[in-house]
């Protein structure tokens, strides 16, 4: 009998870090050691209760249990373009600006997909979300990390890029796409209007689809902006955009893509051969989540302003320095020492799982992330256990 192989890309391709740690949480707790998971950007708390009721009552109605439309209903798209404009101050067209998906996370498969080929460039942060190396590898693209140093308060060094280019050790010419992450996960560190522009200035520059993925920007932060709100940012920017952190609707899976009609087009024509569209009750609620009044991101930030007071006094404990300007849903720590090390040594001895900064890239081996999506007693007991 002939042997079987998976194909080479997967030999490529490593398990997800939080899916092989998970695992061996899980054998741990059943040997008793109840640990504590404050790793995984999981939020806790529920949607708004109004966003629950219009799920139920629109999962009742026997029409809405079919095949959905590939762009969303357009009640949908309307309701993400009334966002923007309200809390970003962006104008996009809901007709063809706008196409909503299972959650950002398979955003970044299906804009890989539409715009490289094998062996073209790829930007990605060190440190950044794992998945934009993933992907790009699954596609045979060429990985080119550009670095982001607590130095340069986490942001690129274009210049240095620029010189790289100048130097031959890369080639600006043949990259294709730029990504990019502000409220950036996960240091911490918030976006700017001058560094957004930065990034579509190199981006007209040398042709390079530059890349934001944006779900953060909501937490913890009284100033959330958008690339797409600099100008001329349409022309050569694509957006990500999520439900799951802003709403407390992780499982759900609804997020959103913006950006030109043609670049949404060729988005659309993977994304339409890769689902049947998105369950119509989900879109119902995920109106309804959209239209949350200002009350709501303020509860949600008086939440986490608590739970981040605590989440400092646990990496202060294990001697973490801490930056007191960072948003988003995580808190990133400097140690001394290698983070893995350090965070394993606190998984075993105290049963308290965090995560450490070199899963993201080399830039964080010196780093540790603390989630803020556990309760108050949960980070209060983590906090005991390790002090002991």
């Amino acid at each position: 009998m002939n042997k079987i192989y998976s194909a080479k890309r997967i030999g490529e391709v490593k398990e997800y870090y939080f899916s092989l740690k998970l695992k061996e949480i899980a054998e741990m707790n059943r040997n008793g050691d109840n640990v504590i998971n404050l790793g995984i950007g999981s939020p806790d708390l529920p949607p708004s209760q109004k966003t629950i009721d219009a799920l139920v009552q629109s999962a009742k109605l026997e029409s809405n249990h079919g095949y959905q439309s590939y762009v969303g209903i357009p009640e949908l798209r309307e309701e993400f373009s009334n966002w923007y404009k309200r809390k970003y101050s962006v104008e996009i067209n809901p007709a063809n600006e706008i196409l909503p998906l299972m959650g950002s996370k398979e955003g970044i498969m299906h804009i890989s997909m539409a715009f490289l080929n094998p062996g073209d460039g790829v930007l990605i942060p060190n440190p950044g979300y794992p998945t934009y190396a993933s992907v790009s590898t699954l596609l045979d693209a060429n990985i080119i990390y550009y670095p982001l140093k607590d130095a340069n308060n986490w942001y690129p060094d274009f210049e240095e890029l620029e010189n790289m280019d100048l130097r031959g050790e890369i080639s600006l010419e043949n990259v294709k796409l730029m990504w990019c992450n502000y409220p950036n996960m996960p240091t911490g560190t918030n976006g700017s209007i001058e560094l957004f522009e930065k990034f579509v200035k190199f981006g007209k520059k040398h042709n390079i689809v530059i890349c934001h993925d944006n779900p953060y920007s909501f937490i913890l932060n009284d100033k959330p902006i958008s690339i797409m709100s600099v100008e001329g940012a349409k022309d050569i920017c694509i957006e990500l955009n999520s439900l799951s952190k802003t709403f407390n609707m992780s499982g759900w899976r609804v997020g959103m893509v913006t950006s030109n009609s043609q670049f949404i087009e060729w988005i659309l024509r993977v994304k339409s051969n890769m689902d049947s569209g998105m369950f119509k009750p989900l879109q119902i609620a995920s109106i309804e989540a959209l239209k949350s009044e200002d009350g709501w991101y303020q509860d949600m930030t008086n939440t986490y302003l608590k739970r981040r007071n605590l989440a400092s006094q646990i990496l202060e404990c294990i001697g973490a320095e801490i930056k007191d300007n960072q948003v988003g849903m995580f808190l990133w720590g400097k140690v001394d020492g290698n983070g893995e090390d350090i965070c394993d040594k606190i998984l075993y001895e105290s049963k308290v799982f965090l995560t450490p900064g070199s899963i993201f890239g080399s830039e964080g081996n010196s780093y540790v992330r603390i989630s803020l999506c556990s309760n108050e007693q949960t980070l209060e007991k983590a906090l005991n256990r390790i002090k002991k």
